[in-house]
C-alpha cells in the first residue's frame, strides 16, 4: 500500500513538473501582461504564477480529463481580477506606476484583450470565465485594441509666428 502510494505521488510529481516546464513560460508572459509589469521586473505576475501553479498542483488528482494549462490560466485571470477589483485600479504601498506593453489600459481591459488575443480564449469563454455578457467583452476588447493602435497624441508643438524683418 505504502509503496503504490510512493509510487503515485512520484508519478504525480514527474507529470506536474513536466507541465510546469511546459506551461510556466507562458503563464508567466500573460501574468506580465495582465499586471502592465516590466518583464524583467514582474514580481506581482510571478506571484500570479506561483498560486496558480499551487492551485493547479493541489487539484492535479482531480482534473480528469480537464487541461491544466485551462485551469492555471483561468486561476491567473480570475486573481488578477481579484486583486483589480479590491485594489480599484490604484497601485497601493508605494509601488512604482506599471510600465510594460499593455499599462495604458485599464485592468479588465487587459484581462480580456490578454485572454482573447494573447491566449486566444473565445469570446463566449471569456464572458462566461469573467461573468459579463459577450457583447460587453466584444466592446471591451475592441476599445483595449483601439486604445493600443492609436495611442493618444502628445501636446502640440508650440506655435512660433513668423518672423518680421527688422528695418
Amino acid at each position: 500500500m505504502r509503496q503504490r502510494q510512493a509510487s503515485q505521488s512520484t508519478r504525480r510529481a514527474r507529470e506536474f513538473e513536466a507541465f510546469v516546464a511546459g506551461a510556466a513560460g507562458r503563464l508567466l508572459h500573460a501574468a506580465t501582461l495582465l499586471t502592465a509589469e516590466a518583464p524583467d521586473d514582474n514580481p506581482r505576475a510571478r506571484r500570479l504564477l506561483t498560486l496558480a501553479l499551487a492551485h493547479t498542483y493541489a487539484c492535479w488528482d482531480r482534473l480528469r480529463g480537464e487541461d491544466p494549462y485551462d485551469r492555471a490560466r483561468e486561476h491567473v485571470a480570475l486573481r488578477f481580477a481579484h486583486e483589480a477589483w479590491r485594489r480599484h485600479g490604484l497601485l497601493l504601498g508605494g509601488r512604482t506606476p506599471p510600465s510594460g506593453p499593455l499599462s495604458r489600459l485599464a485592468p479588465q481591459e487587459r484581462l480580456v484583450l490578454v485572454l482573447r488575443l494573447y491566449e486566444g480564449v473565445a469570446e463566449e469563454q471569456a464572458a462566461a470565465l469573467l461573468g459579463l455578457p459577450a457583447e460587453r467583452v466584444r466592446a471591451i476588447c475592441d476599445r483595449a485594441t483601439a486604445t493600443l493602435l492609436h495611442p493618444p497624441r502628445g501636446p502640440a508643438p508650440a506655435v512660433v509666428g513668423p518672423k518680421v524683418a527688422a528695418s
